[in-house]
């Protein structure tokens, strides 16, 4: 069949509620494309305004994460949409026949289609449906983003083509605000997209019921189950954001531009940051002041009697020198070549000191008085008392 006098039909790729995609020829420009046929107008009073609204919405949006739309039309009272070929599968392919990916292979997706979903929020775009089976995989597995066949427009104040109170998306993966019936908005994508990477990771979405009722009260109340509690080997900075990603209220969730960027740097692995590099020790022109560098932080041992910090509390250098306070310390060497002056003034003083105690006790000494010496030929006084006479 050829569509338009230009796109002619191959064979079928899937078929959903609204339409059939296929597989094409772009004989004017000779490519492969894909085209997405509007079943009936009639089925659904909406099918043609969402179609409509797809080819709008990822019309407006030119990333390497989204599905691009090429071309839309009418042909023989059916709707067509000309979109970017994909040669891969879904992800809900990829579910279907590994069951789980590693840990690297998800923070790939993560990161894309986190970079796929901030180009769209960019644009004031808001998907509403992303699951496994609108996250395609490119021939070289790169995530690409389709299907915004329900999305809407953010500054669009109907919220979408839905009737009030009518929820659209897929319980699976439904935010707790939209559960509420509350207008979507970027942070519930995210948290879409943190459903499918838990499901991506251990195999099964984080929440389950026997009715989409019961799926949609666990969003709004159950705290999802970590996955390394499921035999996930995942790390720990990997589980806490993903966790994040599941936040019940949408303030606490990270951006689609944050994640992107945290996912491909390899935080995910939780790689410590290196330290900065210790600056040269420091002294001041005051002797009484000494500095050693800057603070360092140890790792103290519980005391349970002194009331020290208990074990793997950390504090600063100044903070531990305080709290030793009353031990002795070992002076340092820069505080001995401080010192050193003081001590030898001291000591040059207490020389100076005793050298004027023995010029004084020699001078002052009675050997050495100034009394006369005796006359030639006088009669020296004996050194006993003197015999007093009588009358």
């Amino acid at each position: 069949m050829l569509i338009a006098g230009r796109y002619r039909l191959h064979t079928t790729l899937g078929r959903g509620a609204m339409g059939e995609v296929w597989r094409a020829q772009d004989e004017m420009i000779g490519r492969p494309v894909a085209v997405k046929l509007l079943l009936s107008q009639d089925a659904d009073p909406t099918a043609a305004a969402r179609f409509r609204l797809e080819a709008q919405t990822a019309g407006r949006l030119n990333h390497r994460h989204v599905v691009g739309v090429l071309d839309f039309g009418s042909f023989e009272n059916r709707l067509f949409l000309v979109m970017e070929l994909i040669e891969g599968d879904s992800l809900s392919h990829v579910l279907a026949t590994a069951g789980t990916l590693s840990a690297e292979r998800v923070a790939q997706i993560a990161a894309q289609a986190a970079a796929g979903l901030a180009a769209a929020h960019q644009q004031g775009i808001v998907h509403r449906d992303i699951k496994p089976g609108n996250l395609m995989l490119d021939a070289d597995g790169s995530v690409k983003i389709g299907d915004f066949g329900i999305a809407r427009f953010m500054d669009d104040p109907a919220g979408g083509l839905t009737a009030t109170g009518q929820i659209v998306g897929t319980s699976l993966y439904l935010a707790p605000e939209r559960a509420l019936g509350k207008t979507a908005g970027p942070p519930s994508d995210m948290y879409s997209l943190g459903c499918v990477l838990y499901q991506l990771l251990t195999g099964r979405p984080p929440f389950q019921g026997g009715s989409a009722v019961a799926i949609l009260h666990h969003h709004l109340d159950t705290a999802p189950t970590p996955p390394r509690q499921l035999g996930v080997e995942l790390p720990p900075a990997f589980e806490n954001y993903l966790l994040g990603l599941l936040a019940k209220q949408p303030e606490d969730r990270p951006t689609a531009q944050q994640a992107a960027s945290w996912y491909s740097t390899g935080a995910w692995q939780g790689r410590p940051e290196p330290l900065p590099a210790a600056r040269p020790a420091q002294h001041r022109n005051t002797p009484d002041l000494c500095v050693v560098g800057p603070a360092t932080t140890y790792a103290l041992p519980s005391a349970s009697s002194t009331g020290a910090p208990s074990a793997g509390a950390t504090v600063t250098r100044g903070a531990a020198a305080g709290h030793h306070s009353r031990r002795r310390r070992r002076p340092g060497v820069a505080e001995l070549l401080t010192q050193r002056p003081r001590a030898v003034g001291a000591a040059a003083g207490a020389v100076v000191f005793l050298l004027a105690v023995l010029v004084g006790v020699a001078w002052f000494s009675p050997d050495s008085s100034s009394a006369e010496t005796p006359r030639p030929g006088a009669e020296s006084t004996p050194s006993a008392s003197p015999t007093v006479k009588g009358p």
